[in-house]
């Protein structure tokens, strides 16, 4: 009886040993899906700054000239001016 007890200890130990190399294993495998999932987000807002600044880009620059350009420009300047003066008031 005391042999048998042995071995059932010793096969839970072994397993217990197993499943914490595999807990390690996990952990590790997650820190690595974490880290790329990381680099993936920093990669997506960067692609999306790239194409704010394009759709900007062409939106001054479609078919237009410069003085038509830095028209629009003060135009906005002006009204952004205006919104701040707004909430200033408030």
């Amino acid at each position: 009886m005391l042999e048998n007890l042995r071995t059932q200890i010793e096969r839970l130990i072994a397993r217990y040993e197993a499943e914490k190399a595999e807990n390690e294993r996990l952990r590790q495998e997650l820190h690595a899906c974490e880290e790329t999932g990381e680099n993936l987000r920093r990669q997506i807002n960067e692609l999306e700054s790239q194409i704010e600044t394009g759709k900007l880009a062409e939106a001054f620059s479609g078919g237009i000239s410069n003085a038509e350009a830095k028209a629009k420009v003060d135009t906005l300047i002006k009204e952004i001016d205006r919104c701040i003066s707004y909430l200033e008031e408030a």
